[in-house]
């Protein structure tokens, strides 16, 4: 039986083989793990806002296995983060989640791909962290009304909490990538 689970299929990807599988896998299940464990309101003011740290693995997973796979950890994260841990959120958290990492991943991924240094890897988790904030705006002042059955006035009110809560958010994830993943990185390679 061959190693290999899919064929390359992106350009400069390399092929998915069983143990990066289950390498990959393995990131879901500790993000998952991570948001039951650790979630809590940056702004008391907006306590639905929750700071987890679901993001660090899915960060870990892309510098590791670039964007490609950090988008794939998101989406499977995503969706099973939204089905059990963080299931009142429902369909509207799952595809902000979605909306928010893979911003936060397909910014910072690609820079840190190009050239594998500490400075790109602040340049590219810098750039994912205002991207973020930025493409969640737009997010929110689309999806949220239509999820929340709120004007849109009010999710605009709200904006100084959302950008506030989003850049930190991924400036708190990226931080703590940016710190543990070289420790982390070389069992991922293997």
């Amino acid at each position: 039986m061959s190693q290999k689970v899919m064929s390359q299929s992106v350009s400069g990807e390399k092929s998915f083989t069983t143990l990066k599988v289950v390498k990959m896998g393995m990131m879901v299940a500790i993000s998952v793990a991570l948001v039951y464990f650790i979630h809590f309101p940056i702004f008391p003011a907006v306590a639905f806002l929750e700071y987890d740290p679901a993001d660090i693995p899915i960060l870990i997973g892309t510098f590791a296995f670039g964007p490609v796979v950090g988008l794939l950890l998101t989406i499977v994260t995503s969706v099973i983060q939204g089905l059990t841990v963080s299931a009142a959120s429902g369909l509207y958290g799952i595809l902000m989640h979605i909306i928010a990492t893979s911003t936060l991943v397909l910014v910072a991924g690609p820079v840190y791909k190009r050239q594998k240094t500490k400075k790109t890897a602040v340049i590219g988790l810098a750039l994912g962290t205002l991207a973020m904030g930025v493409v969640m705006m737009g997010a929110n002042l689309i999806i949220t009304p239509l999820f929340m059955g709120v004007p849109r006035s009010v999710v605009w009110d709200l904006m100084p909490f959302i950008v506030g809560f989003n850049i930190i958010k991924a400036g708190m994830n990226g931080a703590v990538t940016f710190f543990v993943y070289k420790r982390i990185a070389a069992f991922l390679r293997k």
